[in-house]
């Protein structure tokens, strides 16, 4: 094996998502500058709470989203998520061959197929002799990446990453570290996440979700929403975008994670796992706070979270706070999902100078002395972007997305 070369630059050549702003990117962009939040009633998921917690569902039953992904209607909605969003990036490549590279898939999730699961115990627990055990066939969390690898024709690196909220931005990282490493050529990285009836009731089972829509930094935050979706990046190497005749996105140029093992949901309250990863990540970049032009905060909109990554923040942008948002007001938390999403939120900020806003905030935060965006603008000057991607269990990622010069 190749030594880790850490001057090795990777790039991003290929972005593409779902979520419940939009089936593709452009979408999403789009929804983003409108102010167009994806929040609201719950639609396809079958659930007792209905129209009392709101949720941001991508807008398509598995049906259609089948024929938008091109596969049977009887995976599950975590693989169907992930096979738009994946083929979307790697289609925005546009690498005119993947023969003769070497090409992995790291995809994340948190539910796997738990959907269809939820299906087979329904018929399955009042009478044994019945429920469909093709249903509990794709329940595990590998099994969607395997889906989404055969239909990409990815053979040399498949590998299925689950570490709660960060699970996405772990993902790019280890696809970072391999290509870094001489191992890779190009990787498909991301995460994708279905909403299921396990994970809103074991959310709400916490008390951390909000009954109205989500105010992610606000002093009256109530919690957050959980949300649904996809997304992922395309990873080169510096060989391989040298081949390429389009243009890069962006680069890769920091990542960290890291765990301050407080609590098994909680952050610490001191913010010290959040500030390890951002001052990590940009030790591992070689920049300076001074250095970013926006953070893509975690920004869930729980008591909890937001004063911890607010508190970091403070910490260690004092005095030179840069613009910030979280764009789960708009898709609400993904969760093994989001780290990805936002990756490609990231990566656009970088190429096209776009700050986010951050929806519903009205008032600052007692503890803290910034305040998040509230309008959307573009052409900003934007050279580096911190992304940050915080999880249950203390694991704790914050990426740097760079724009390329010249």
């Amino acid at each position: 094996m190749q030594k880790y070369n850490k001057d090795m630059p990777v790039f991003v050549a290929g972005l593409g998502m779902i979520s419940a702003i939009g089936n593709n990117v452009a979408e999403c962009i789009s929804a983003l500058e409108e102010g167009r939040a994806g929040i609201g009633d719950v639609s396809y998921l079958n659930t007792v709470h209905r129209g009392e917690i709101p949720v941001a569902e991508v807008k398509q039953s598995n049906h259609e989203l089948s024929l938008l992904a091109r596969l049977p209607g009887r995976i599950s909605r975590t693989a169907l998520l992930g096979m738009i969003a994946a083929r979307e990036a790697l289609d925005s490549a546009a690498i005119e061959t993947l023969s003769g590279l070497r090409t992995g898939l790291i995809s994340a999730n948190t539910v796997g197929g738990m959907d269809k699961s939820e299906q087979f115990f329904i018929d399955f627990l009042p009478d044994h002799a019945k429920g469909k055990l093709k249903d509990v066939f794709y329940h595990e969390c590998a099994a969607s990446t395997r889906l989404v690898a055969d239909q990409l024709g990815i053979r040399n690196y498949v590998t299925t990453i689950s570490t709660a909220c960060s699970s996405s931005a772990n993902a790019i990282m280890h696809g970072a570290r391999l290509i870094k490493h001489g191992m890779l050529d190009v990787v498909v990285a991301g995460g994708a996440d279905a909403l299921t009836k396990f994970t809103l009731n074991g959310f709400n089972t916490l008390m951390i979700l909000d009954r109205a829509y989500c105010k992610p930094f606000d002093d009256d935050r109530n919690g957050l929403n959980l949300g649904e979706g996809a997304g992922y990046v395309v990873l080169v190497s510096e060989k391989v975008a040298e081949l390429m005749k389009s243009e890069v996105v962006c680069r890769l140029s920091g990542y960290c994670n890291t765990n301050d093992a407080y609590h098994q949901t909680a952050s610490s309250p001191d913010g010290k796992g959040s500030y390890l990863a951002m001052s990590g990540a940009l030790e591992n970049s070689g920049l300076t706070p001074s250095d970013i032009g926006y953070i893509n905060l975690h920004g869930t909109g729980t008591q909890n979270n937001d004063l911890a990554e607010g508190t970091a923040i403070k910490r260690l942008f004092d005095s030179c706070y840069p613009p910030m948002s979280s764009t789960k007001s708009f898709t609400g938390h993904t969760l093994g999902a989001s780290g990805g999403i936002e990756a490609v939120f990231s990566s656009l900020s970088v190429k096209s100078g776009f700050i986010y806003p951050n929806l519903r905030f009205h008032t600052r935060m007692r503890e803290l002395p910034f305040v998040p965006e509230s309008v959307f603008s573009k052409d900003e000057s934007v050279k580096h972007v911190l992304s940050n991607s915080f999880g249950f269990g203390g694991s704790c990622s914050s990426l740097i997305f760079s724009k390329v010069e010249g």
